[in-house]
């Protein structure tokens, strides 16, 4: 979205007459043709849309991805516990769920998490009879049950819930997709305008002018942003609720799928808190080819495994600390342990544990995966700055701090040249010349069809401005249609 400057947009001057006078002329021409001026025309009336989407999703986006630092400073009487004693031992958590169980009787325990650090508590997800998630700590030394929160209602949880669909559904999800897909748009017309404006930019900041500093901040600030932000956008397209539901059917049907979530566990953890795990979506494990693994009430052996049991047996198969256990819904339901897979998708493995048998009946991992879910289960790590650790992390900030200044920076080059007193949007006056430059035709016929969303969208901008804008001449005049 980098900020351009076209010194053809002001007529020029008439020259002066003999004796002084400035002769009366008929208006000069609106200049309307040329690839410059009519992307950057897109690129104004795109930042309606795009900017508000993105200022959202970057601003809830840095929280989450700081969400580990800030839910603790937040909650500190939850999310903090005393270092122990030197030497001591953390004991069974089975008798800390009981407890839990029986505390919240009026609540299913979804699954467990282990401390991730000696100063971190144990954390149990637990579902309301309303359907209402609530994570309960308890301390893992000496048992006490901390307290409780709903991970929807804090800062990080209504970041994910806003970052996900604006807390809107369907329609709020259709928004953001939008908006994404606008963005696209946004990013390649900002470079080409930043190539193409590199002179007049130079010439400003030679001669002075008050906006030059402004825009080459801009400039080179969205030069930064675009290959950012058309990777973040890109990597969460697989979530969107039109195109990622229309790419997961197209796959399915190629037999393939861009999720790999594995259904052997008859309840999912449903904490909004807990990133360390692969994330759940609701496809047929894998694929349906797969039996879901179950455990047998009338087995012979009838000793019942514990959570303990399943962290025992799932690290023998030696998944990573800490683990989250999925419990069992009803007697035929599994215990499911997930491994630790914060930065490294590669390592994303479930167990399956007979709650009966006490032995591991199937595992589901990453090598599992169908290709195309390998590919986007690395590219939500990516997208999610964990990927690579902490330079993942901080570039991924940094991005976000970017787009930041450039939804600032760009109404504010707009604030300040904005035709006053004239009832004029102080749009650049263009139009695409598609018949003239046949491959860019193309090209909008082929990012229309590969998003459906933008697609339709252009299709209504273009009838719009066919039919309503250029045929009302107050419409014609605020819009700036050449």
């Amino acid at each position: 979205m980098p900020a351009v400057d076209d010194p053809t947009l002001a007529p020029p001057e008439p020259p002066a007459a003999p004796g002084g006078t400035t002769p009366t002329a008929p208006a000069a021409p609106r200049p309307r043709g040329g690839l410059f001026r009519a992307f950057w025309r897109w690129h104004f009336y795109a930042s309606f849309l795009v900017i508000p989407v993105v200022l959202v999703l970057a601003v809830t986006g840095l929280i989450y991805l700081f969400r580990f630092q800030l839910e603790p400073a937040l909650h500190p009487e939850l999310l903090r516990v005393d270092a122990p004693p030197e030497g001591a031992q953390l004991a069974g958590f089975e008798p800390y769920r009981i407890g839990v169980a029986a505390t919240y009787p009026d609540a299913t325990v979804v699954s467990m998490t282990e401390p991730a650090t000696e100063t971190d508590p144990l954390r149990f997800s637990l579902e309301t009879a309303a359907g209402t998630p609530l994570d309960v700590f308890v301390d893992p030394w000496t048992g006490k049950i901390l307290g409780d929160l709903n991970p929807d209602t804090t800062l990080s949880g209504t970041a994910v819930r806003l970052h996900a669909d604006l807390m809107a559904g369907a329609v709020g999800d259709a928004v953001l997709e939008l908006g994404a897909c606008w963005a696209i748009v946004m990013a390649l017309s900002g470079y080409y305008l930043f190539w193409r404006g590199r002179h007049a930019r130079a010439r400003k900041r030679r001669a002075g002018t008050g906006q030059a500093r402004l825009r080459t901040t801009h400039a080179w600030t969205g030069a930064f942003v675009g290959g950012g932000l058309l990777m973040l956008v890109v990597s969460g397209l697989p979530w969107t609720g039109i195109w990622g539901a229309n790419v997961q059917s197209l796959a399915t049907r190629a037999g393939t799928s861009m999720w790999s979530q594995d259904h052997g566990a008859l309840s999912d953890p449903v904490s909004t808190l807990d990133e360390s795990l692969p994330h759940t979506h609701e496809v047929p494990w894998a694929q349906g080819r797969s039996p879901v693994p179950t455990s047998d009430p009338d087995a012979p052996t009838r000793s019942v495994a514990t959570v303990d049991t399943a962290l025992l047996l799932a690290a023998q198969e030696g998944l990573a600390h800490p683990m989250t256990v999925a419990l069992p819904r009803d007697e035929n339901g599994v215990l499911s342990v997930i491994g630790y897979a914060f930065d490294d998708p590669g390592r994303e493995r479930s167990v399956h544990v007979d709650r009966f048998g006490g032995t591991v009946v199937s595992q589901y991992g990453y090598d599992d995966y169908p290709a195309l879910a390998k590919t986007v289960a690395q590219g939500i790590a990516l997208h999610e700055g964990r990927r690579f650790g902490t330079p993942n992390l901080v570039l991924t900030a940094a991005f976000c701090v970017a787009v930041v200044v450039m939804c600032v920076t760009g109404p504010l080059m707009w604030w300040r040249r904005r035709p006053r007193g004239q009832g004029r949007a102080g749009a650049p006056r263009g139009t695409l010349p598609l018949r003239a430059t046949p491959l860019l035709a193309v090209a909008v016929v082929v990012l229309g069809v590969a998003l459906p969303l933008f697609g339709a969208s252009l299709l209504v901008v273009l009838l719009l401005d066919r039919f309503v804008l250029r045929r009302l001449p107050a419409t014609r005049r605020f819009f700036d249609v050449a």
